[in-house]
């Protein structure tokens, strides 16, 4: 390990050289309060900017016990913590000066949900934040006064400003963990009390516009009340006994007019797989962690799946037990979709019906008049859902709009009017009592077969030109693997490019376990088996800054939209 001023030396030596002397500073430096590493440095101004890395003790960082011992509370400060660093990078860098990424500091950026990443550690020894420099240049000249000016000032503030706890807002900070771990607490308790969602009242659920997850100004938004018949108390470790609506497990319809929230509802339990910060408005919205919103996804590839619970005796002798397509129908892709996440794991389906295939969801009576089952291969999701929760006790949220007909297999009906939700449950029985829809079930009463798939490691080539493997992503939905772009748009779950980031490398990871024999599933949990055991880290054995967590739903879900993807169909 290097004393401080050595770095000093070494950017005083190399000032108005040739950009690649900067790879002299790769190594450790101790200064009075933290080890700097400079882990990578990059060879061009214009490239991926330098990996570095800084740690401070406990001695120092003074962080309590308390406030990481447990599992729960580890994520949620270092996800704090990352915060604060981004915040302090706001503040205190100068920002872009000179070419490409010159001068930049840099960190994963969160949203508002709170999610493990490896952008910061905290452990009884020490605390550690992951970032990047753009090392400066004037063209391709090192420009080492303005790199002195980065490590020797700018840092240092930005340090001393995010990573003693003795500088930060200690109310805001417990606050955080408290309620990310009372989230984490709600979240399993779900099971005991056999639901598969839950959302609080007084949740804060519109956004203030399509494009942001902030939360509507509370003075514009309507605070979720519970119905009574669905609402319930729930005593949480920290907050407290809290009230709202719980889901139970079946088949649930949320219905109501245009506009008045039921897509905002959905929305909501959607994103309820993850803790969110405090001031979000959904910190109390939580929902089963393998809960998967499907939609159509006209176009996509679809590699050997069993969607003949949905589709079958399709024109031309086309096969649906293994079906193939590289351009996939809204039909196909939907029912597709479906059986691709319930082969992985899938404990409930979040659906709309404004992005689903109007004849994958319902034939009323008067089409199913017109055209004759004989010559419709569609056996439409209305008369699935209930064969589904009976047999693989996959439960369905939808939201209905348009068709009543979905009354007759619903366990539970929501109502949305102006942003406030309502039982209606007997009032829709009693509809379907006295009014009959007079469409034919076109289910045999059973859900049929989900058949696991083999992935062959030979179709997942990440090799581009000279480099044996080029992953990386263009933001959240676009992963690119080699030459190929995995196109992630309806992965509608995915909320930070860091975690786009993660899942392509484990794609990648993944291949040590395809043999030819595991299938799609045990290769995904064996992957996240061992990040539970050794965390991100394990899926690059270069240090990375740049990921979050993922499930293993949307590792399988960016594996089977690869389009050069082969796969077997396992006996």
């Amino acid at each position: 390990m290097k004393a401080h001023f050595e770095l000093k030396s070494i950017l005083q030596s190399i000032d108005t050289k040739g950009y690649k002397s900067y790879k002299e500073l790769e190594g450790e430096y101790k200064f009075s309060e933290y080890t700097l590493y400079i882990d990578h440095v990059q060879g061009d101004p214009f490239a991926l900017p330098s990996g570095v890395r800084v740690r401070v003790g406990q001695d120092i960082a003074g962080f309590p016990a308390d406030t990481y011992l447990s599992r729960s509370r580890e994520i949620a400060l270092r996800d704090f913590i990352t915060r604060k660093f981004h915040e302090a990078i706001n503040k205190f860098s100068k920002g872009s000066r000179g070419s490409g990424k010159s001068g930049l500091i840099s960190i994963d950026n969160p949203g508002q949900e709170i999610l493990e990443r490896t952008s910061a550690f905290v452990n009884e020894s020490y605390v550690e934040v992951r970032f990047t420099v753009g090392l400066p240049a004037f063209g391709r000249k090192v420009a080492g006064f303005i790199a002195e000016a980065i490590f020797f000032d700018e840092l240092p503030h930005i340090i001393r400003d995010s990573l003693l706890f003795k500088n930060l807002d200690v109310e805001a900070l417990y606050k955080h963990i408290k309620t990310s771990e009372d989230a984490d607490f709600l979240r399993k308790e779900l099971e005991n009390l056999r639901l598969i969602a839950f959302v609080a009242e007084g949740s804060i659920l519109p956004r203030q516009s399509g494009v942001s997850a902030l939360p509507l100004q509370k003075d514009k938004a309507i605070p979720f009340l519970s119905p009574d018949n669905l609402k319930m108390d729930v005593e949480l470790p920290n907050k407290g006994q809290i009230t709202g609506m719980g889901i139970p497990r079946g088949i649930t319809l949320i219905v109501g007019g245009g506009y008045h929230g039921k897509s905002t509802l959905l929305n909501a339990i959607e994103l309820g797989i993850y803790n969110h910060i405090p001031g979000d408005g959904r910190e109390y919205v939580v929902s089963n962690p393998n809960s998967v919103k499907i939609r159509a996804e006209n176009g996509r590839s679809v590699h050997n799946v069993d969607i003949s619970p949905f589709i079958k005796n399709l024109p031309f002798n086309k096969d649906s037990v293994s079906f193939s397509t590289e351009d996939a129908s809204g039909s196909t892709s939907q029912a597709a979709n479906i059986l691709e996440v319930v082969e992985v794991g899938a404990d409930v389906l979040l659906i709309d019906e404004d992005t689903s295939a109007t004849n994958f969801m319902i034939r009323d009576h008067r089409m199913q008049k017109l055209v004759s089952k004989e010559n419709e291969p569609i056996t439409p999701y209305i008369d699935k859902a209930k064969p589904l929760f009976r047999e693989y006790m996959i439960s369905s949220i939808l939201v209905i709009g348009g068709s009543g007909d979905y009354f007759d297999i619903a366990d539970f009906v929501i109502r949305m009017t102006d942003y406030r939700a309502e039982d209606v449950t007997l009032e829709a029985k009693e509809i379907v009592q006295h009014y009959s829809t007079g469409r034919t079930v076109e289910s045999d009463g059973y859900f049929g077969t989900v058949r696991e798939r083999i992935p062959l490691s030979q179709s997942l080539d990440a090799s581009k030109g000279k480099r044996n493997i080029k992953i990386s992503n263009r933001g959240i939905h676009t992963i690119i693997f080699g030459i190929h772009d995995i196109n992630l748009i309806a992965l509608e779950q995915l909320v930070a490019t860091s975690q786009t980031n993660a899942i392509g490398d484990a794609i990648q990871y993944a291949k040590k376990y395809m043999n030819g024999k595991k299938s799609l599933r045990q290769i995904t949990s064996l992957v996240m088996l061992d990040i539970g055991r050794a965390g991100l880290d394990v899926l690059d054995p270069r240090l990375s800054g740049d990921y979050a967590e993922f499930r293993k739903i949307e590792l399988a879900a960016a594996i089977n939209r690869l389009r050069t993807l082969k796969v077997e169909q396992k006996i």
